[in-house]
């Protein structure tokens, strides 16, 4: 056997995927088509979940260094401010470019272990009993226990799995480049604020370097967006749209995307699994693709490990797919939905006017600002207690924070009791003894994506919850 997984994509997904496979000992390829990373921004932010993920494993550091926080509110480009308090301690939105956030990612995974090979592509697959076949475009054969297809929206792995990718095609289109200007920034930024006042999808704004990111709506939609625009083309759309090219020239790429929304019927086949943009596509609206990717490989890596290492219980792989498909699909909703209320149609502006008026009732502020901030979501766990199923944020110890008791992620018992014990799975599971103010339990376990397992104070409950999560206890 070459490895023990094959992760096929080294996007951001694919290389946070194999960051945290290694945490855990386990050998792993990555197999990437193009032979360097693109230059294309596809994402401009991670919101409070994903930067509390990163917070987790000890590497949100270099992203803040890097990035800008933005305070978090609105929906659909409503502006409201958000409710006060969140629950999290990372009450903001991070403004960091997808070429940064992958660059971070791949640097992490590479010292951890990780062989990333670029310019293999995929082109077979096979899989029996004891593992899978990857074949590649020179012939080469990869072999592994376990392959995980992160490889995007026309996902080669899923492709030749046969899994069926349902969902709406596109009906709008953007052109989306990086470029220079001569129009003077204060002309730019007046007629952008003008313009979004209807067009809504529409943006010109600085992106470093002396550099701007544009996008605007293209005329229709084409067959193949896979080629990219030409220059000529997004000045035409400009000169249409904001009545200006504003002077565009030097892109440094080019690139179109839509509003297809799809998502795989099934995460897992066997031994090979899908995980980001390769499992679900949906319109960018909300930029949530690649914080929903992030947290498929958060929640998948740990699972998979423990498969490889041969101690998780039965159906605890199989959980991947049964906890994040209900969240893809939400999410899925939600963007189509925010994509609707960007709509200059009569009928989506009417509706945009009462969710706006909704959105001063603080109940319904919360739940939006949750749910696009991804930290509202409860897995279920068939449990009552409000906190079970939930990710508990980064509460405060006497000594010290949560999240950096995570960083080599293991499950953990935070025991505020003194009275309980982890005997038995003391290799798997940290237990520690500290009081924090802010749990709302005397003790809770957590799995190693940091959502709570159980909660109590009776050690044969905890008993009873261990083996579902961390298998048979040692010796």
């Amino acid at each position: 056997m070459d490895f023990d997984v094959t992760v096929v994509g080294a996007g951001p997904t694919g290389v946070m995927l194999a960051g945290e496979l290694r945490l855990h000992g386990v050998r792993v390829v990555v197999l990437e088509r193009e032979a360097a990373p693109t230059p294309v921004v596809r994402a401009l932010g991670l919101h409070a979940r994903s930067i509390e993920v990163l917070d987790q494993r000890g590497l949100l550091a270099p992203f803040l260094a890097l990035g800008t926080q933005y305070p978090v509110g609105g929906f659909a480009g409503i502006s409201k401010p958000a409710p006060d308090p969140l629950d999290t301690a990372h009450p903001y939105l991070l403004g960091i470019p997808q070429t940064t956030t992958e660059r971070l990612l791949t640097e992490h995974a590479t010292d951890l272990g990780v062989e990333i090979r670029r310019g293999s592509e995929l082109v077979g697959l096979s899989q029996d009993d004891g593992g899978v076949t990857a074949e590649l475009a020179d012939g080469t054969l990869v072999r592994s226990r376990y392959l995980v297809g992160c490889d995007g929206g026309r996902s080669t792995v899923r492709t030749l799995l046969g899994v069926g990718f349902p969902g709406e095609p596109a009906r709008r289109e953007w052109l989306s480049a990086e470029v220079e200007l001569t129009a003077p920034a204060e002309q730019v930024a007046a007629v952008v604020t003008e313009v979004r006042e209807t067009q809504k999808g529409f943006g010109v704004g600085p992106s470093g370097e002396g550099l701007y990111r544009v996008v605007v709506p293209a005329e229709g939609v084409t067959e193949d967006r896979a080629v990219p625009p030409t220059l000529a083309e997004v000045q035409q759309r400009l000169r249409v749209v904001a009545g200006t090219d504003f002077g565009v020239h030097a892109a440094r790429w080019l690139s179109r995307f839509g509003d297809a929304t799809r998502q795989a019927e099934r995460y897992r086949t066997g031994r090979v699994l899908l995980a980001g943009d390769a499992a679900h596509v949906h319109p960018p609206t909300g930029g949530q693709g690649l914080n929903l990717g992030l947290q498929d490989a958060f929640n998948l890596g740990w699972k998979l490990a423990a498969e490889v290492d041969g101690w998780a219980p039965d159906g605890l792989l199989d959980s991947y797919h049964t906890e994040r498909h209900p969240v893809a699909a939400d999410v899925l909703t939600t963007s189509r939905a925010v994509a609707e209320l960007l709509s200059t149609e009569p009928g989506p502006r009417a509706v945009r006017r009462l969710v706006s008026e909704l959105m001063d009732l603080e109940e319904v502020n919360r739940f939006l600002v949750e749910k696009v901030t991804a930290i509202g979501i409860r897995y279920d766990f068939g449990a009552a207690h409000r906190l079970v199923g939930r990710r508990l944020r980064d509460v405060a110890l006497r000594s010290g924070r949560l999240y950096a008791l995570m960083h080599a992620g293991r499950g953990l018992l935070l025991d505020q009791t003194g009275r309980l014990s982890v005997a038995g799975w003391a290799d798997r599971v940290d237990h520690v003894v500290d009081v924090s103010d802010e749990v709302g339990a005397p003790a809770a376990l957590l799995r190693p994506d940091g959502h709570v397992a159980w909660v109590g104070d009776d050690q044969q409950e905890l008993l009873s919850h261990l083996p579902r999560w961390f298998g048979a206890a040692a010796g």
